[in-house]
């Protein structure tokens, strides 16, 4: 909101959703790769408004997030090294071959993880006494 000019409630809406999908973009090491590319992540506008986005952070905003990942990229982007690395296309290749790692392990864990509850609760039904109990009468 600029020399105290309110924004409408459009107005509102519209920023909202742009820099919901922008902040996501983040999670995009190949975009961060091109916006590096292109001296953006050197201008002092550009670092103002990353350090702007970390709003984002806040649980009542990052609920709105499709990709949390995001949030991590945003983090990193606030220090001057890793967004000079970025320019190398190397350290993007780097990064999104570890967020494919991580994927691939998060799913692996989580379907686990989902497997032995299923387990835990076949175990849980098999045990528990038929229900009218006839010793409580």
């Amino acid at each position: 909101v600029m020399a105290g000019v309110m924004e409408t409630e459009e107005q509102a809406r519209n920023r909202f959703q742009s820099e919901l999908e922008f902040v996501q973009c983040l999670a995009n090491p190949n975009y961060l790769n091109f916006l590096a590319q292109r001296g953006y992540l050197r201008e002092k506008p550009f670092v103002n408004y990353l350090k702007y986005l970390l709003y984002w952070k806040e649980p009542e905003y990052a609920k709105f997030l499709k990709y949390p990942h995001c949030l991590h990229m945003l983090e990193l982007l606030q220090y001057e090294h890793f967004r000079k690395e970025l320019v190398n296309a190397q350290c993007a290749k780097f990064i999104d071959e570890q967020q494919i790692l991580h994927w691939q392990h998060y799913s692996r864990k989580r379907t686990r993880l989902q497997q032995a509850l299923a387990e835990q609760q076949q175990q849980q039904q098999q045990q528990a006494p038929p229900h009218g109990n006839p010793t409580s009468k």
